[in-house]
């Protein structure tokens, strides 16, 4: 079987997790902050706080914003959950955005045209790697005072106008899910350049605590902490954090072996009418962190057929990005967003990761032709 994707994991992160379990510093503690350090000299951001996954980080990047009960928070819908749940989680309202066909990522018209005197914040996601117009959209928010957080869960190494994702805006976060292109098991990371933004993140991921277990436990005379808001429990432990710190020295080397891939992929298809692959504008660098392809109306199989005679010459696939708002927990919303909807329902997401050796890649690409009956071979592009 073809996985869809596996994360990149070595004998470094095995022993990196083994040194930091016989440190007998586990939970949040040196590493922690070494690999906080280190993220934010890798995206140019003055600060960054590694939390337990994505999900948290976009949860305190709303409170931190300031989004509240009854503002309203423009997003696409063609997101995992988590983008719009992130938004409910402090009583405010998702509003679902069109998607641009090529890109994935939020249209610009359309949002603008969902800003009402509610609307507090744009969250902006960089869907499967691909940068947004970030320069756009910023130039939209303070145009109507709106907070601008990027959603960059798929988007670690990836570039926009030649520095990378995590330092153009004021909120950033990050997920290290498996799926991802870097992976600590699971976890995620916030990216600033406001120092009170960083203060405050700190204590609302440990309780609100005012002074940190490593400091006291340092510390030479007693003291004593206060809780000063409510907080919660989203640390990452020292383990992974050792973990992200062997990855992140390894992201620039996987990310280029990711962007191969993806060039053979796109030598091989690119000829086909009726498949559309993801575009790169002029200055966006992706990781690709998924590839994902559009099946036309003129395709010789459906979507879900194709996928499943993959299937059966054991090659897994996933279908296009969900569509929150088609979801139960989300349906009450009663909306229609047919390009969101549309891109859902024809498109594939292929086998991607590293490594992921040629022949495994040509195998894919000619079940691919065979199934889609189109008679060209694949062209592989040299490594």
């Amino acid at each position: 079987m073809i996985p869809i994707a596996k994360p990149y994991l070595t004998e470094d992160e095995a022993q990196a997790a083994y040194d930091t379990i016989l440190t007998g510093w586990i939970t949040q503690g040196p590493r922690v902050q070494e690999f906080e350090e280190k993220f934010a000299n890798y995206t140019g951001a003055n600060y960054a706080v590694a939390v337990s996954n994505c999900t948290t980080a976009l949860h305190l990047a709303m409170i931190v914003a300031g989004i509240g009960l009854g503002d309203e928070v423009i997003c696409p819908s063609m997101s995992y959950i988590a983008t719009a749940n992130s938004i409910t989680y402090v009583g405010a309202l998702p509003v679902f955005a069109e998607v641009n066909p090529s890109s994935y990522n939020l249209d610009l018209v359309d949002v603008e045209k969902k800003i009402t005197n509610k609307t507090k914040a744009i969250l902006l996601v960089h869907q499967i790697g691909m940068p947004a117009d970030i320069d756009a959209f910023s130039a939209l928010c303070k145009r109507y005072n709106l907070k601008l957080i990027e959603d960059a869960a798929c988007a670690a190494g990836s570039s926009y106008k030649g520095k990378k994702i995590g330092s153009h805006s004021e909120l950033v976060c990050f997920s290290f899910h498996p799926r991802k292109v870097i992976s600590t098991g699971d976890g995620g990371m916030i990216t600033t350049n406001r120092k009170d933004y960083y203060e405050r993140l700190k204590l609302l991921r440990q309780h609100g605590m005012s002074v940190n277990d490593r400091t006291r436990h340092e510390s030479n005379t007693i003291i004593f902490e206060d809780h000063v808001e409510v907080g919660y429990n989203y640390r990452m432990t020292d383990i992974q954090a050792a973990v992200g710190i062997k990855q992140l020295e390894k992201l620039d080397w996987i990310v280029n072996e990711r962007r191969k891939i993806a060039a053979m992929y796109h030598e091989a298809l690119k000829e086909i009418d009726f498949i559309r692959l993801p575009t790169e504008q002029e200055g966006y660098t992706s990781n690709y962190q998924s590839f994902s392809i559009y099946l036309g109306q003129n395709s010789p199989v459906s979507r879900n057929e194709f996928m499943q005679l993959l299937l059966d010459k054991g090659i897994a696939t996933r279908r296009g990005i969900m569509t929150t708002h088609r979801e139960t927990a989300y349906k009450n919303l009663n909306i229609n967003l047919p390009v969101s909807e549309d891109l859902q329902d024809r498109s594939v997401i292929l086998p991607l990761y590293v490594p992921m050796p040629e022949k495994e890649v040509n195998y894919v690409l000619n079940s691919m032709l065979e199934i889609l009956k189109v008679k060209q071979r694949p062209v592989v592009v040299d490594a």
